[in-house]
């Protein structure tokens, strides 16, 4: 990649990937990524647990009432977990990792997207992070908040259109 900013713009949401598996030194890069993240007074208050098991892939796509099937078709899924005992802005500090992992899949020329765990249901009212922490052995004292799907783009996306660009929302000095 030439720069971040180009970074920024080719980066787009890829809910459909290819076959392919992604290669152990790819995701040993996401994760190194990942565990480089800022933290809130460096407290690191996140865990990560990575999947390309078919079969937890494919619960994992069924967490939730929508939005996440398209898991079941990624190589690889990153479970993005927080633990309130360690940081009291543990959602931030997760947040910022998932989206360095997004980045992170786009430097390497990879698809990903944003999956949301926390404050979701599956149809039965269940939330969705119980049904994660029960898929991948989730202690109950911490709380998913997303997973990452990754893997080769399986379409093409324009890049972002800097036109949309929604720069009144953007105040200088005072609102």
């Amino acid at each position: 990649m030439e720069n971040f900013s180009e970074l920024m713009r080719l980066r787009r949401s890829m809910r459909k990937f290819t076959d392919e598996a992604l290669t152990p030194e790819q995701v040993e890069t996401l994760m190194r990524a990942a565990l480089m993240a800022p933290s809130s007074k460096g407290k690191h208050a996140w865990h990560f647990v990575v999947v390309d098991d078919k079969a937890q892939l494919a619960a994992l796509a069924r967490c939730k009432s929508g939005g996440s099937d398209f898991i079941e078709g990624a190589p690889l899924a990153i479970v993005v977990a927080g633990d309130p005992a360690e940081s009291d802005v543990w959602v931030e500090d997760a947040s910022v990792a998932a989206t360095v992992l997004l980045y992170q899949a786009e430097d390497l020329g990879l698809g990903a997207c944003w999956v949301q765990v926390r404050e979701r249901y599956d149809a039965s009212g269940t939330p969705a992070a119980d049904n994660v922490r029960a898929i991948c052995g989730i202690p109950a004292e911490l709380e998913p908040l997303a997973i990452v799907a990754v893997g080769h783009k399986g379409m093409e996306r324009k890049p972002f259109n800097e036109e949309r660009l929604l720069w009144e929302k953007v105040h200088i000095g005072t609102f």
